[in-house]
């Protein structure tokens, strides 16, 4: 018979864990995981197809560690005067965000975030070895300023992670709140900006703040807005001596050929890939409108997806969608259901199956 956990020599504080992930099942209407339900056209399916064949006739040697091409072709992206010395990438924001707590955590060192928040934020902590502590978000879940000045001089962390837009919440910060945050900050502070691309029109991003705060990052990623979840790429902006800290944690040839080709083929087209970004910025606010008038609660969101509630018994619903081919997440505080905004159809299947569940 074989082994199971209990007979290895894990470490104790990952006994009693599981694995992250958000259910992946077979439905007609997949609106969990905040993805961009639209595929990419063919031409960017060309160019990314003659781009791997490319990177394979050179799979026998190492691909480029640092990057450059890619992270030059990110900051002209970003713009901002930004410079490839500025920009660093890993494979989604998942990894550039555990080598943050890798190079600016560890033991005897404290991260702090403003819950709810990214479920995986305490994963990248306990990884690192770095005590986690979070404060609370307001009703309406915004960060009060004062609350985290309260949290920053009590705790004093090394890094303090902010989700602008948030996830679960799609709430975005003020920049005068990050801005006071940074003020303060013993350590890092970073925005994490992957829904950045859906902010509603005049909703600022923490990238005008970099030239004033050193110890700023913004990081971002290719899943949400460039339809490119499965390509794996995320980045951030910051200054380059924290490119150099976080050169000295990463993997050596962390970025594959392939990976790197790929992205770069991919920000060749970012208009088209970005071109039905205000498409669903409009049903997200559509459908904020429609649950409101079905008399839900609903967060203000800047993001692609929209949490509301409340329900008594949310996995209740959350299953009675699922029967009728309509998968969401059952995520955020309790009484919370979260729907990512994908086709006009799916949206169309997804109001149908509420109102059936809930009737």
């Amino acid at each position: 018979m074989g082994q199971t956990l209990a007979d290895l020599p894990l470490r104790d504080d990952l006994r009693e864990e599981e694995p992250y992930g958000a259910p992946q099942l077979d439905v007609p209407v997949i609106l969990n995981v905040n993805e961009n339900p639209y595929p990419p056209d063919e031409d960017v399916v060309a160019d990314i197809a003659s781009s791997v064949a490319a990177a394979a006739r050179t799979l026998n040697r190492y691909p480029d560690r640092e990057a450059l091409g890619l992270r030059t072709d990110l900051a002209n992206y970003l713009g901002h005067d930004l410079t490839p010395a500025q920009v660093w990438a890993a494979n989604g924001s998942n990894e550039v965000m555990l080598q943050i707590l890798q190079a600016f955590g560890g033991p005897g060192r404290t991260a702090l975030s403003f819950a709810p928040t990214y479920s995986m934020y305490p994963e990248y902590a306990r990884d690192s070895c770095t005590t986690w502590v979070t404060g609370r978000r307001a009703d309406d879940f915004t960060v009060d300023a004062e609350h985290a000045l309260a949290q920053i001089e009590q705790h004093r962390p090394t890094v303090i992670l902010l989700a602008s837009p948030n996830n679960p919440t799609g709430t975005a910060l003020p920049l005068d709140v990050v801005e006071r945050i940074c003020a303060a900050a013993p350590g890092m502070v970073v925005v994490d900006e992957a829904y950045g691309e859906f902010r509603r029109d005049g909703t600022p991003s923490a990238l005008t703040l970099l030239p004033v705060h050193p110890r700023l990052v913004v990081t971002r990623t290719m899943s949400k807005a460039f339809a490119f979840a499965g390509g794996r790429l995320g980045y951030l902006a910051a200054d380059p001596a924290v490119v150099d800290a976080l050169r000295i944690v990463r993997l050596p040839y962390h970025l594959s050929a392939v990976t790197q080709a790929v992205a770069r083929a991919a920000l060749r087209h970012a208009g088209s890939l970005l071109a039905r970004v205000q498409e669903l910025r409009a049903r997200r606010d559509e459908t904020v409108e429609w649950l409101r008038g079905q008399g839900y609660r609903v967060a203000d969101s800047d993001a692609n997806f929209v949490l509301f509630g409340m329900f008594a018994d949310r996995h209740a619903v959350w299953q009675g969608l699922l029967d009728r081919g309509v998968l969401i997440r059952e995520t955020g505080p309790d009484g919370w259901l979260r729907v990512s905004i994908g086709t006009e159809q799916e949206m169309a299947a997804f109001r149908a199956a509420l109102q059936e569940v809930t009737a």
